[in-house]
């Protein structure tokens, strides 16, 4: 008796879609399991100060990674759940320093070095994943203003150069040590709550700014540079001095990798519709899976229309091997762990349906002129069983397909989670 899953390659092989070849080039796809959903974007500085830069936590879900090492256990336990091999991304606030830690004590965030990181790059290496990073330009007396890269202020301003300049460094090493380029992603919150007089002089000094952050050169076996822009934050809503357009053009000019939000554009913007046209252009995309609800609300990404139009794009324009996927939304309302299987699974569910799709058919009946049978097909492929080959991929990588993993994630809670206070 032919299983649901013969059948369904069946149902596909008809309209020329090789199932196989589908799941093969699913499990080549990694995402970049963000840490800050772990710990509601906390860190290890333990400054005191305020998160700032316009980001916003809410809930008060039990059970938050007080320090690294619980952090790393609950990635370990979100990862098992998961089909695929992924990768884990660092911010530079998540560094261990002090005694008995991985590296000497720092308390400044421009002396940050390779050693600060020592045990996150052992555990990476313990669990044969990727690491990627990030500055952190917030949550830092001298952020407090809004203003980090385009400060007026060049004492400032040096602060926070120096501080993109050793976080590529660390970056780099981690590429390096765990032979798998690391993606170092530069966003900051600088702007003006209200309307500004010059908007010239702190798009002038970022400007300048990145240009001493990226004058020291690595390989990009090592290291992926890119750069993040925004459409408003909260304390920034009337200027954003590195906006989309900013970006796109630094990255173009730079020929480095401009990172793509879902959600830092304006509502009735198509991510999707950006991709063919910012690809024209760079080398590279980064492509942050978020969800925004209203605004930019980071909830936890899941199966909608928009993700599905993402994943289309990225198979159809055939830039998969030019795209890094990564996780951008921290939401402390429910499980942080269920959050984080949740938002990859959803991404990586996406990518199937995408991979599925009957193309070459879509694509002829395009340059016939067949407008109309393209439609019906399109229709035609949303009944498709992509349900039972996602099952296959999940059963195949010895993890549960469907809502079953919940039950792991609870018993974690109950015997672990729930102990912290």
């Amino acid at each position: 008796m032919a299983t649901a899953f013969q059948l369904a390659a069946e149902q596909y092989a008809a309209l020329d879609v090789d199932v196989e070849q589908s799941i093969a080039r699913l499990a080549e796809q990694s995402i970049s399991i963000q840490c800050w959903q772990g710990d509601d974007v906390s860190g290890f500085e333990q400054r005191g100060t305020e998160l700032g830069g316009g980001l916003a936590v809410t809930g008060k879900y039990p059970g938050r990674a007080r320090n690294a090492d619980e952090l790393r256990a609950d990635a370990e336990v979100a990862l098992s759940q998961l089909p695929g091999r992924h990768r884990f991304n660092l911010h530079a606030s998540y560094a261990e320093s002090g005694p008995g830690r991985s590296g000497p004590t720092c308390s400044e965030r421009n002396q940050l070095e390779t050693g600060h990181f020592g045990n996150w790059i052992a555990w990476a290496k313990s669990l044969g994943i990727g690491l990627d990073f990030n500055p952190t330009f917030f949550a830092h007396p001298l952020a407090a203003s809004g203003m980090t890269l385009a400060h007026a202020d060049q004492g400032i301003r040096r602060f926070w150069i120096e501080h993109g300049q050793a976080t590529r460094r660390i970056a780099a090493h981690f590429g390096a040590e765990l032979g798998t380029a690391a993606v170092h992603n530069l966003w900051i919150p600088d702007g003006m709550k209200d309307l500004p007089v010059d908007r010239w002089g702190p798009r002038a000094r970022l400007r300048d700014s990145l240009d001493q952050i990226f004058a020291e050169s690595f390989s990009e076996s090592k290291l992926i540079d890119s750069v993040e822009g925004k459409l408003f934050g909260i304390g920034s809503e009337s200027y954003v001095v590195g906006s989309h357009e900013f970006y796109l053009g630094y990255a173009t000019r730079r020929q480095i990798a401009v990172c793509l939000d879902s959600g830092h554009y304006h509502p009735t913007e198509e991510l999707a519709e950006k991709l063919s046209a910012v690809l024209q252009f760079v080398p590279r995309v980064l492509l942050h899976v978020s969800r925004g609800v209203r605004w930019d609300s980071d909830h936890v990404v899941i199966l909608n229309d928009e993700l599905r139009a993402i994943a289309t794009e990225l198979v159809r324009g055939d830039c998969l091997e030019r795209v890094r996927i990564g996780l951008d939304y921290f939401d402390a309302s429910i499980n942080r762990i269920a959050a984080w299987v949740l938002g990859v699974r959803a991404t990586q569910q996406a990518l199937l349906q995408a991979l599925l799709e009957p193309e070459k058919l879509l694509r002829s009946l395009e340059e016939a002129g067949d407008f109309t049978g393209r439609l019906v097909l399109m229709e035609q492929a949303k009944q498709l069983p992509w349900g039972a080959v996602w099952t296959e991929f999940c059963e195949r990588a010895n993890v549960a397909p469907g809502g079953e993993w919940l039950q792991t994630v609870r018993n974690y809670e109950n015997n672990v989670l729930s102990l912290r206070r």
